[in-house]
């Protein structure tokens, strides 16, 4: 398989603290990797590391293949796309939020329709399009914040916790629609949450972080039959 993102022995502190450490951690091509764990276990800090907005004080993230160093910040952050549990959308119509990140990409006028009416309607918010943000629903709103992740083709997908507020009905509903859509375009993701059931309905493979650590990763198969130790066997509920 095709490695896309690769991370050899990363450290990560804040305010002194040390917050994650993985030794080794590899996502291939087409892959949805699930990064699980409690709150506060330093999920969301190996997110920001990936995306180059937290520094690590140790450690390589080699990205297709190149190491960290190798490409500008903002030419790296142009092959990503981010989604937040807050989708900290602007105050214009969803059109023009979903179309922003294209416009900062230089494309055509056309080009900029086409793959925002796309989607749009792969999200199933056309209907929404003339709405400003601030009158959204938190499923509407994190829709809005998936199209525009989305239209910029990344190459890698990165979430961070973006159904943790909502409700239950809403949230399941996204999940279908976003597992489809991934195993529809193939796009290499990763997927933080601390829910076991978002992890597995997702993920094809899982990571588990526990205080500050990975722990164990492998498919939810793999990880639920032969769990690595005493502590991921109760994070597990096992």
């Amino acid at each position: 398989m095709n490695t896309v993102l690769e991370i050899r022995d990363l450290v990560v502190r804040r305010d002194k603290n040390i917050v994650i450490q993985v030794d080794h951690l590899r996502i291939e091509k087409g892959e949805v990797l699930a990064i699980i764990g409690p709150n506060g276990s330093g999920k969301s800090s190996l997110l920001l590391a990936v995306a180059r907005l937290l520094k690590p004080e140790r450690g390589k993230i080699f990205f297709d293949g190149f190491h960290d160093g190798h490409e500008s910040r903002t030419a790296y952050r142009r092959r990503l796309g981010l989604v937040l549990q807050e989708p900290l959308l602007l105050d214009l119509s969803v059109f023009e939020n979903v179309a922003t990140g294209l416009r900062f990409r230089y494309l055509s006028r056309a080009e900029i329709r086409k793959r925002t009416e796309t989607w749009l309607d792969r999200l199933g918010i056309t209907h929404l399009h003339q709405r400003r943000a601030r009158s959204l629903s938190g499923g509407e709103a994190q829709r809005v914040s998936l199209a525009r992740a989305m239209a910029l083709q990344p190459e890698l997908l990165l979430l961070d916790e973006p159904f943790s507020a909502l409700d239950a009905p809403t949230r399941m509903r996204l999940l279908d629609d976003l597992r489809a859509i991934l195993a529809e375009t193939g796009t290499t993701t990763i997927f933080i949450t601390h829910d076991l059931k978002e992890a597995t309905q997702l993920g094809d493979r899982l990571a588990i972080i526990l205080n500050g650590r990975l722990h164990q990763q492998g498919t939810p198969r793999e990880v639920y039959a032969h769990p690595k130790d005493d502590e991921v066997r109760a994070f597990l509920g096992l």
